[in-house]
């Protein structure tokens, strides 16, 4: 799939730098906010930027490998148990959307349960599941393809609608196996320095897990970002890719959330590097990859409280920074407005 992401627009970068600059407050004091609203405005291409219909798009699927419970302490069941807590509204995410005003979207890409037409499901199921990749790839090329090709229909929809800033979240028992497997092929950090406890295994049992997805690594080689997706990726994070890319591609301003989207836009830079310019990286999660991600990446996050839930969770809470960047930027006097000196 081609995505046409342009590197972001420079010609107001003075102007908007200027602004920033003249607020009633000493230059850079507002640190990360300030290097926010410049990126904000760059990627708006406008002096005074907007945030219009946030909105968190969460990507569920299943994965072969969590059928053995050996790298996962929970039932596969549980995503299926958790989609329909979404839909509820009973999860964390559900909390924090409603208290940041952000629209929450539940995408069904392929839970390995067939959903009775839940009226706030969009269904873009590829199949009741990957298969285990301990046996075979974890997709065909095919089923990865269309999978990501839902993703970009449904980012398109979202931005349709009138949101111009998307976070990413998913559910899937066995999917920090696949991010840990993705970030090994897209960084060449060694596999046991990528895996981690995921949703809560002890040490005996990460080093298992360790085990395990050393040789499921050793076992394939896939020779693409793309083949690689379809080897050890799952159907939720296949869509996040795309979804990432298409919303770049759409000059949307995109929340980064932990390990698992991490892991998707990993692979989303290797299919077009522009993508980063419109990623705001919400926080580090205590997953232990997820730094090293960020360092090699070159990132740092907005927020570090310990989180590892997934969801969406961490962009849900950093949102509000994002727009008190936004409202500074537009709302906050300048000295020449407010009549106080400059420092000379």
């Amino acid at each position: 799939m081609n995505f046409e992401i342009t590197s972001l627009h420079t010609s107001l970068k003075k102007e908007l730098q200027f602004k920033i600059n003249m607020k009633t407050k000493p230059i850079g004091s507002l640190g990360k906010l300030e290097k926010i609203a410049l990126q904000i405005g760059l990627i708006q291409n406008t002096k005074n930027p907007s945030l219009n219909k946030p909105t968190i798009a969460i990507f569920a699927g299943d994965h072969g490998i969590s059928e053995k419970k050996e790298v996962n302490p929970y039932p596969q069941v549980v995503t299926q148990q958790m989609v329909t807590n979404f839909l509820k509204g009973g999860a964390a995410i559900n909390t924090f959307c409603k208290q940041n005003n952000i629209d929450l979207k539940i995408i069904d890409a392929g839970v390995n349960h067939n959903f009775q037409d839940e009226e706030d499901l969009i269904d873009a199921k590829i199949d009741f599941g990957t298969k285990n990749y301990q046996i075979e790839p974890a997709m065909s090329l095919d089923q990865c393809h269309a999978a990501m090709h839902k993703g970009t229909e449904i980012v398109t929809a979202i931005h349709d609608s009138g949101c111009n800033i998307v976070g990413f979240g998913e559910m899937g028992i066995g999917n920090s196996s696949s991010a840990a497997l993705l970030m090994a092929y897209c960084t060449n950090i060694p596999i046991e320095e990528c895996v981690g406890a995921g949703t809560g295994l002890q040490m005996e049992a990460i080093g298992l897990k360790k085990r395990i997805l050393k040789d499921v690594f050793e076992k394939h080689n896939p020779t693409s970002s793309l083949e690689a997706l379809a080897t050890f990726g799952g159907f939720e994070i296949a869509m996040i890719t795309a979804a990432i890319l298409k919303a770049a591609e759409l000059h949307m301003i995109i929340i980064i959330d932990g390990f698992i989207v991490t892991a998707a836009l990993l692979v989303a830079k290797e299919i077009n590097e522009n993508v980063l310019d419109y990623c705001i990286f919400a926080h580090t999660s205590e997953e232990q990859g997820h730094q090293k991600m960020l360092d090699f990446l070159g990132k740092k996050s907005l927020i570090s409280l310990g989180m590892r839930l997934g969801e969406g969770t961490g962009a849900a809470i950093a949102y509000p920074i994002i727009e008190s960047a936004v409202a500074f930027l537009n709302n906050m006097a300048s000295f020449e407005d407010a009549g106080v000196s400059e420092n000379e």
